[in-house]
């Protein structure tokens, strides 16, 4: 989420205001098909405002339209570029050529679509969505009640965005790291008994919206093709703050700890952790 949040901070001085005046798909499709008629319900429309729901920038149209982008691993809009790339699949002309914004997406597992605002709720990707880091219904109890009676290990829990949206491996390793929690209890264990707020699902609410908030402020993580919309790689500085993530066989960085970083694979994701002081 940090990483969709740049963007989207990045576009609104581009895009606000402008009139989209051309659409020209490379491709049938992304991850998914684009909707039918989607290059049309775009064409002479304005945008309005950018927002953003967990991953998801929601584009705002003056015709009573939302574009949804999801930019999945790779993706990426550009300002300006040319638009002849090979994994460019979506170039759009502001203003009558004034501007242009390219998508690029090598591994396409993107997602577009274009809706009814007045029915966004009820989207089939954003419906089921859990609350967002940094807002009032993100609480210590919404969290606890979403872990209680759960399995799974916690690391795994905290990716399903119907409990915490927005959260990706690299920020949840980084939470339960803070929080001195092991990835390897389960949700219920971090949750404990119906009841009172336990220390464990404090701390974890606390550092979820602090992690956040630095990987905001920092630009995000730049891994892999994570890039803003100039085009640069120059930007996501929240990895000179990891603490476990991509450091395995390091030292733990916990004052104190003289523990070592190890790394282990849950549901198929890297989980980084410190086994002395995470318990």
């Amino acid at each position: 989420m940090p990483e969709v949040e740049t963007v989207r901070r990045g576009l609104i001085p581009h895009w606000v205001g402008r009139r989209i005046s051309f659409v020209d798909l490379r491709r049938p499709d992304l991850r998914f098909p684009f909707p039918d008629g989607f290059d049309e319900g775009l064409t002479g429309a304005t945008v309005v405002g950018i927002g953003r729901a967990s991953k998801y920038l929601l584009i705002r149209l003056d015709n009573g339209l939302t574009w949804l982008s999801h930019l999945g691993m790779t993706g990426v809009w550009t300002i300006d570029a040319d638009g002849e790339g090979k994994h460019d699949h979506v170039y759009v002309e502001f203003d009558d050529g004034a501007l242009t914004a390219t998508y690029t997406d090598h591994r396409r597992f993107g997602i577009m679509d274009l809706f009814e605002t007045a029915d966004e709720t009820d989207h089939k990707l954003l419906a089921g969505l859990g609350p967002e880091p940094l807002t009032e219904e993100f609480t210590p109890e919404a969290l606890k009640a979403s872990l209680h009676g759960r399995r799974s290990p916690i690391k795994t829990v905290l990716l399903d965005q119907r409990v915490v949206a927005g959260l990706g491996n690299i920020y949840v390793s980084e939470i339960l790291h803070r929080a001195g929690i092991s990835p390897l209890k389960t949700a219920a264990q971090v949750a404990g008994k119906s009841g009172r707020i336990v220390v464990a699902v404090e701390r974890m609410w606390e550092q979820t919206n602090e992690v956040i908030f630095e990987a905001i402020e920092a630009g995000g993580s730049t891994i892999s093709d994570f890039r803003g919309v100039d085009g640069s790689g120059d930007l996501g500085y929240f990895p000179h703050q990891f603490t476990v993530f991509n450091r395995e066989g390091e030292g733990c960085k916990r004052e104190g700890c003289g523990g070592t970083v190890r790394r282990i694979v849950q549901s198929g994701r890297s989980t980084f952790y410190c086994s002395r002081c995470q318990n």
